[in-house]
């Protein structure tokens, strides 16, 4: 709960590099700022995704996203950080943006396989008011044209660890950490492990 607390504006350098953060289902800004600021400890300049609390597919979420990769600013590259939902969605962007994009990291995001690898399929239908497996945005296993890091967890207990993990060609690299799924996005060791995978595949696919 403490860690929700404090500005939800953009975090981190002025002039690090850019990042843009987005939550997971039946999340918001505040429930993703302990990411953040493991992000703005790690130099990035990290900027919320401003669109209140994520609900579910949209025929016009990925349009409103545009406009928060717009809101970032600067003229470089930004990298895409998506918690569960908030990952498939960062895909969607990247792969309809990649020269706008330098890379897509998700965080127990359930991208691979049958959209009901989860225990929350029933709720998300329910809010959505959509069939999971019918979502308004087209629903694409091959990566984005852009690297692709997916963090999971076989400990996660809401997404499948086959669904966030992916499959080759689905991602470039998929990596293993100890978290549950709420820690992905609240936890300061979590979130600062995931970071710090980050941080090391940026380094190596750009090196």
């Amino acid at each position: 709960m403490w860690s929700a607390f404090g500005h939800l504006g953009p975090r981190g350098p002025v002039d690090g590099a850019p990042a843009l953060v987005i939550p997971g289902f039946i999340a918001n800004d505040r429930t993703t700022m302990e990411l953040r600021r493991a992000l703005a400890e790690a130099g990035f300049r990290v900027h919320p995704w401003r669109l209140g609390w994520n609900k579910g597919a949209t025929p016009d979420v990925i349009d409103r996203l545009k406009h928060s990769l717009d809101l970032v600013g600067g003229e470089g590259p930004v990298l895409l950080v998506g918690w569960s939902l908030g990952g498939v969605f960062a895909r969607e962007l990247a792969r309809a943006m990649p020269e706008r994009v330098r890379a897509v990291a998700t965080l127990g995001s359930p991208f691979s396989g049958d959209p009901r690898l989860n225990n929350v399929w029933r709720l998300y239908e329910r809010v959505a008011g959509h069939p999971v497996d019918e979502p308004p945005i087209p629903r694409v296993f091959e990566k984005p044209p852009v690297p692709t890091l997916a963090i999971w967890s076989r400990r996660d207990g809401i997404v499948a660890a086959e669904a966030a993990r992916g499959k080759d060609g689905e991602r470039d690299e998929a990596v293993e950490i100890d978290s549950g799924h709420m820690a992905f996005g609240v936890s300061p060791r979590a979130t600062r492990a995931a970071v710090r995978e980050i941080v090391r595949f940026l380094e190596e696919v750009e090196a």
